[in-house]
């Protein structure tokens, strides 16, 4: 029986179709209640704070989160949910819009890289460089020669990035089309979250169906051993952040950070913090 999350939702070697891959499914879940879908946050945040504390004392682990999915998945739900339980002083969060002049003038991977999250941080992708495989395929933005040589130069640029002491967890958020359309249309109901609602995002519904093409290839091309896909179901809201914080929590066990033990000579420091006689 599997019981590591990891295990659970991780996406299988060989061709992906993500019609097999259940929306709604709430995988390892302990009941059927979404109110007992809950983080140990004292735990991850014990843990954040340790990876933190190694960095000062020269080691270089970081973790860098990967949320891609459709419009309205919860990419910044989790961030809210699951990240925001994290200390702010290790957490480096970065939201990747339409690229700028600059960065359309330089590879699609130097804005990536002036974002990678330093030594102890847990660094956060709200998308990322799969844009550069997913919205440049599905409209076109650059020759299929192009986009189709950036997945090997994506599967070397982790491998580096790992290599170098980075952890990457790479989440695609699963929604379905008809969640998509009820949570834009809650957004329109709601005058407090007007702001969020973009009407681009309807037209992009028309290229629903090759956005799933897109994905499928790049789960399927992308999914390494050093930096694994997991395809997290994204219907229910609560499953989905404690999916990803069971993930995160996974991930920091088996990094096993330690608080540094610096040789301190605690007696004398002790006297010499001693109240004046």
């Amino acid at each position: 029986m599997t019981t590591s999350m990891r295990e659970a939702l991780a996406v299988a070697s060989g061709p992906v179709n993500l019609a097999g891959y259940e929306t709604d499914a709430r995988p390892l879940a302990p009941v059927k209640h979404n109110r007992d879908l809950t983080n140990d946050a004292a735990a991850l945040t014990a843990l954040q704070e340790q990876l933190w504390a190694e960095s000062t004392a020269g080691k270089e682990r970081r973790v860098l989160l990967v949320l891609q999915g459709m419009d309205t998945a919860g990419k910044g739900g989790i961030t809210e949910h699951v990240v925001g339980m994290f200390g702010p002083i290790g957490v480096q969060y970065t939201a990747f819009k339409k690229p700028t002049k600059e960065e359309s003038e330089h590879d699609f991977l130097w804005r990536i890289r002036k974002r990678l999250p330093p030594p102890g941080v847990i660094g956060v992708f709200d998308r990322s460089h799969y844009e550069d495989v997913l919205v440049v395929r599905v409209h076109d933005l650059v020759p299929p020669g192009e986009w189709e040589a950036r997945y090997d130069v994506i599967n070397d640029f982790e491998k580096e990035l790992v290599d170098t002491g980075t952890t990457v967890v790479k989440c695609f958020v699963h929604i379905s089309y008809d969640t998509q359309r009820e949570r834009l249309l809650a957004r329109l109901q709601d005058p407090d979250k007007h702001w969020k609602f973009n009407e681009g995002d309807i037209a992009e519904r028309a290229y629903w169906a090759d956005y799933q093409v897109a994905y499928e290839a790049v789960l399927e091309r992308t999914n390494t051993e050093h930096a694994p896909w997991y395809v997290v179901p994204g219907d229910h809201k609560k499953y989905r952040n404690w999916a990803v914080g069971q993930l995160l929590h996974e991930t920091l066990l088996e990094l096993d950070p330690h608080y540094p033990r610096p040789d301190l000579d605690v007696a004398s420091l002790e006297t010499r913090l001693a109240p004046p006689h």
